[in-house]
């Protein structure tokens, strides 16, 4: 069940004994995150960090619309300066990938930009039939990634399918991901929260530290060796173009670019 709608954009996060449940709460916006959602999510992060009873998390958005669409696109007003939005989802993203048990995304609707990053800091990822995902940023915004979402993306998706996702701004489906092995499960909708507690409680029933050695070095493996990308992101974010992406998605028009 998805909590009650609520009055402002949040995070939920329900402990039933060794599960967590967090759900991005932001329905009006297709669950699109705020700048105080992301850091909610830091918080909820590094207290289930801490918390040793916990075994298994399950992330979700509310509804059925959306996962995450991305982020909230008024935030991008107030960080427009070189790579600073990267810098910062980074260091929030980093206490998702490292949270020392698993963890599973049930996807419904859209997981795009943002949310298509949070589904791949999970360890799992169980969705609808109709799920879509990608990160469309080359039609949008005109903003660009951090090496170390980009390590993520292509250690899961490989780089010929993350390049359709960034180069051309495709948005690919449910079925394509699952025989690619990026979802574990798609499930019908009336049936995704059953199957995603049954893998929880699969999770659950195994062996934590071991669990925790394997992910965690995992993790160490995909972030090694992360080139130095500052002058790329620098370029990208402050250029005429970023700019331009922002005022014509906030006015709701197509973006023209210029190449400046």
């Amino acid at each position: 069940m998805n909590p009650s709608l609520p009055s402002a954009p949040c995070l939920d996060l329900v402990i039933n004994g060794s599960l967590a449940q967090i759900t991005f709460n932001n329905p009006a916006a297709r669950n699109a995150l705020t700048w105080p959602m992301y850091q909610e999510l830091k918080n909820i992060c590094d207290s289930l960090a801490n918390n040793p009873k916990i075994r298994v998390a399950i992330f979700r958005g509310y509804g059925d619309k959306a996962f995450v669409s991305g982020s909230d696109i008024e935030q991008f007003i107030d960080l427009q300066k070189d790579q600073a939005y990267e810098i910062a989802v980074d260091k929030i993203f980093h206490s998702l990938q490292h949270l020392p048990f698993p963890t599973i995304a049930l996807i419904e609707g859209l997981a795009i930009g943002s949310g298509l990053l949070i589904a791949t800091a999970c360890d799992f990822r169980i969705s609808t039939p109709t799920a879509r995902f990608g990160i469309p940023i080359a039609k949008t915004l005109g903003n660009c990634l951090s090496p170390s979402n980009l390590s993520w993306l292509t250690a899961h998706l490989g780089v010929p399918t993350v390049k359709r996702m960034l180069l051309l701004g495709e948005l690919l489906n449910a079925s394509e991901l699952l025989s690619m092995g990026y979802l574990y499960l798609v499930a019908k909708p009336e049936d995704i929260s059953q199957a995603t507690e049954a893998l929880a409680a699969k999770l659950a029933a195994l062996a934590p530290f071991t669990q925790k050695a394997s992910k965690l070095a995992l993790a160490r493996l995909i972030e090694s060796h992360l080139p130095d990308c500052t002058m790329l992101m620098r370029e990208t974010y402050n250029s005429i173009d970023f700019k331009e992406g922002v005022e014509a998605f906030l006015e709701g028009r197509p973006p023209i670019w210029l190449g400046k």
